[in-house]
Protein backbone atom coordinates (compact mmCIF):
# COMPACT_ATOMS: atom_id res chain seq x y z
CA UNK A 1 0.00 0.00 0.00
CA UNK A 2 0.96 3.23 -0.62
CA UNK A 3 1.90 6.20 2.34
CA UNK A 4 -0.07 8.69 0.55
CA UNK A 5 -3.31 6.97 1.37
CA UNK A 6 -5.22 7.63 4.72
CA UNK A 7 -6.70 4.35 5.97
CA UNK A 8 -8.28 3.25 8.72
CA UNK A 9 -6.26 0.83 11.16
CA UNK A 10 -9.60 -1.48 11.05
CA UNK A 11 -9.55 -1.84 7.29
CA UNK A 12 -9.47 -5.44 6.38
CA UNK A 13 -8.58 -6.93 3.13
CA UNK A 14 -8.25 -9.93 1.03
CA UNK A 15 -5.12 -11.13 -0.92
CA UNK A 16 -3.55 -9.73 -4.21
CA UNK A 17 -5.24 -6.32 -3.29
CA UNK A 18 -4.40 -3.13 -5.16
CA UNK A 19 -4.91 0.24 -4.34
CA UNK A 20 -3.62 3.38 -5.73
CA UNK A 21 -2.80 7.03 -4.09
CA UNK A 22 -4.56 9.26 -2.43
CA UNK A 23 -7.80 6.97 -1.09
CA UNK A 24 -9.34 7.07 2.20
CA UNK A 25 -10.77 4.24 3.41
CA UNK A 26 -12.39 4.61 6.51
CA UNK A 27 -13.59 2.33 9.46
CA UNK A 28 -15.05 -1.15 9.14
CA UNK A 29 -14.40 -1.52 5.71
CA UNK A 30 -13.72 -4.83 3.96
CA UNK A 31 -12.45 -5.84 0.73
CA UNK A 32 -12.61 -9.38 -0.75
CA UNK A 33 -9.25 -11.32 -2.67
CA UNK A 34 -8.44 -9.45 -5.94
CA UNK A 35 -9.46 -5.78 -5.23
CA UNK A 36 -8.54 -2.78 -7.41
CA UNK A 37 -9.39 0.40 -6.21
CA UNK A 38 -7.40 2.93 -8.11
CA UNK A 39 -6.97 6.63 -7.01
CA UNK A 40 -8.53 9.64 -4.87
CA UNK A 41 -11.47 7.15 -3.71
CA UNK A 42 -13.49 7.57 -0.47
CA UNK A 43 -14.94 4.49 0.81
CA UNK A 44 -16.01 5.08 4.61
CA UNK A 45 -18.30 3.15 7.21
CA UNK A 46 -18.85 -0.44 6.98
CA UNK A 47 -18.70 -1.04 3.29
CA UNK A 48 -17.88 -4.36 1.87
CA UNK A 49 -16.49 -5.06 -1.57
CA UNK A 50 -16.59 -8.44 -3.03
CA UNK A 51 -13.54 -10.05 -4.72
CA UNK A 52 -12.65 -9.77 -8.19
CA UNK A 53 -14.14 -6.12 -7.77
CA UNK A 54 -12.27 -3.25 -9.66
CA UNK A 55 -12.77 0.84 -8.45
CA UNK A 56 -11.95 3.12 -10.41
CA UNK A 57 -10.60 6.78 -9.91
CA UNK A 58 -12.33 9.18 -8.03
CA UNK A 59 -15.02 7.06 -6.24
CA UNK A 60 -17.17 7.41 -3.24
CA UNK A 61 -18.70 4.57 -1.18
CA UNK A 62 -20.32 5.85 1.70
CA UNK A 63 -21.56 3.75 5.10
CA UNK A 64 -23.46 0.04 4.55
CA UNK A 65 -22.46 -0.27 0.58
CA UNK A 66 -21.76 -3.99 -0.48
CA UNK A 67 -20.93 -4.26 -3.32
CA UNK A 68 -21.15 -8.56 -4.69
CA UNK A 69 -18.13 -10.03 -6.56
CA UNK A 70 -16.53 -9.74 -9.90
CA UNK A 71 -18.24 -5.67 -10.39
CA UNK A 72 -16.99 -3.09 -12.10
CA UNK A 73 -17.28 0.76 -10.28
CA UNK A 74 -16.27 2.84 -13.05
CA UNK A 75 -14.75 6.72 -12.16
CA UNK A 76 -16.66 9.50 -10.37
CA UNK A 77 -19.45 6.66 -9.22
CA UNK A 78 -21.01 7.72 -5.98
CA UNK A 79 -23.12 5.99 -3.44
CA UNK A 80 -25.26 7.48 -0.42
CA UNK A 81 -25.23 4.36 1.43
CA UNK A 82 -27.32 1.62 3.22
CA UNK A 83 -27.15 0.03 -0.95
CA UNK A 84 -26.65 -3.34 -2.40
CA UNK A 85 -24.98 -3.69 -5.57
CA UNK A 86 -24.93 -7.61 -6.94
CA UNK A 87 -22.65 -10.17 -8.29
CA UNK A 88 -21.03 -8.87 -11.81
CA UNK A 89 -22.58 -5.34 -11.99
CA UNK A 90 -21.33 -2.98 -13.75
CA UNK A 91 -22.25 0.58 -12.94
CA UNK A 92 -20.74 3.20 -15.51
CA UNK A 93 -19.13 6.45 -14.66
CA UNK A 94 -20.83 9.48 -13.18
CA UNK A 95 -23.75 7.30 -12.03
CA UNK A 96 -25.50 7.99 -8.73
CA UNK A 97 -26.68 5.55 -6.51
CA UNK A 98 -29.03 6.97 -3.80
CA UNK A 99 -29.63 6.05 0.01
CA UNK A 100 -31.37 2.67 -0.20
CA UNK A 101 -30.73 1.46 -4.26
CA UNK A 102 -30.93 -2.32 -4.40
CA UNK A 103 -29.10 -3.48 -8.20
CA UNK A 104 -29.52 -7.15 -9.11
CA UNK A 105 -26.69 -9.94 -10.01
CA UNK A 106 -25.51 -8.92 -13.84
CA UNK A 107 -27.15 -5.55 -14.45
CA UNK A 108 -25.41 -3.10 -16.54
CA UNK A 109 -25.75 0.67 -15.61
CA UNK A 110 -24.49 3.27 -18.76
CA UNK A 111 -22.47 6.76 -17.71
CA UNK A 112 -24.66 9.17 -16.02
CA UNK A 113 -27.45 7.74 -14.18
CA UNK A 114 -29.01 8.77 -11.29
CA UNK A 115 -31.51 7.18 -8.68
CA UNK A 116 -33.37 9.14 -6.34
CA UNK A 117 -34.55 8.57 -2.69
CA UNK A 118 -36.69 11.57 -1.71
CA UNK A 119 -39.94 12.72 -2.87
CA UNK A 120 -40.86 16.65 -3.05
CA UNK A 121 -41.33 16.85 0.14
CA UNK A 122 -37.40 15.82 1.01
CA UNK A 123 -38.70 12.86 2.43
CA UNK A 124 -36.58 10.04 2.29
CA UNK A 125 -38.93 7.15 0.70
CA UNK A 126 -36.15 4.72 -0.19
CA UNK A 127 -34.17 3.77 -3.17
CA UNK A 128 -35.34 1.85 -6.36
CA UNK A 129 -34.90 -1.68 -6.39
CA UNK A 130 -33.56 -2.80 -9.77
CA UNK A 131 -33.75 -6.36 -10.60
CA UNK A 132 -31.55 -9.01 -11.99
CA UNK A 133 -30.09 -9.11 -15.57
CA UNK A 134 -30.88 -5.21 -16.36
CA UNK A 135 -29.80 -3.00 -18.47
CA UNK A 136 -30.37 0.99 -17.81
CA UNK A 137 -29.14 3.76 -20.40
CA UNK A 138 -27.16 6.59 -20.13
CA UNK A 139 -28.54 9.81 -18.63
CA UNK A 140 -31.81 7.94 -17.06
CA UNK A 141 -33.07 8.71 -14.20
CA UNK A 142 -34.69 6.36 -12.00
CA UNK A 143 -36.71 7.73 -9.12
CA UNK A 144 -37.23 6.47 -5.52
CA UNK A 145 -39.36 3.69 -4.05
CA UNK A 146 -39.88 2.16 -7.40
CA UNK A 147 -38.94 -1.87 -8.42
CA UNK A 148 -37.65 -2.54 -11.44
CA UNK A 149 -38.41 -6.58 -13.14
CA UNK A 150 -35.83 -8.92 -13.89
CA UNK A 151 -34.32 -8.89 -17.34
CA UNK A 152 -35.66 -5.08 -17.97
CA UNK A 153 -34.21 -2.56 -20.79
CA UNK A 154 -34.69 1.14 -19.82
CA UNK A 155 -33.60 3.67 -22.69
CA UNK A 156 -30.95 6.50 -22.60
CA UNK A 157 -32.55 9.78 -20.73
CA UNK A 158 -35.81 8.41 -19.55
CA UNK A 159 -37.29 8.89 -16.82
CA UNK A 160 -39.02 6.05 -14.64
CA UNK A 161 -41.34 7.13 -12.19
CA UNK A 162 -43.54 3.93 -11.69
CA UNK A 163 -43.04 0.32 -10.87
CA UNK A 164 -41.89 -1.63 -13.97
CA UNK A 165 -43.55 -5.45 -13.30
CA UNK A 166 -43.08 -6.76 -16.36
CA UNK A 167 -40.30 -9.56 -16.21
CA UNK A 168 -38.31 -8.76 -19.86
CA UNK A 169 -39.74 -5.67 -21.00
CA UNK A 170 -38.51 -2.17 -22.51
CA UNK A 171 -39.23 0.95 -21.82
CA UNK A 172 -37.99 5.18 -22.88
CA UNK A 173 -38.98 8.25 -22.96
CA UNK A 174 -40.51 10.90 -20.52
CA UNK A 175 -41.64 9.36 -18.73
CA UNK A 176 -41.13 6.00 -19.74
CA UNK A 177 -43.34 3.77 -21.48
CA UNK A 178 -43.53 0.40 -22.31
CA UNK A 179 -42.20 0.24 -26.17
CA UNK A 180 -41.59 -3.86 -26.01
Amino acid sequence: MNGNNIIASDFKYGENFKIGNFCIIGEEVVVGNNVTIENGCVITGKVIIGNGTIIKNHVELRENTVIGDNCVIDSKVSSSGNCRIGNNVILRYDTIIARGVEVGDNTYICPRVMTNNLDTGKKQIGGAKIGANCFIGTNAVIQHGITIAENVTIGSMSFVNKSIDEIGSTYVGIPAKKIK
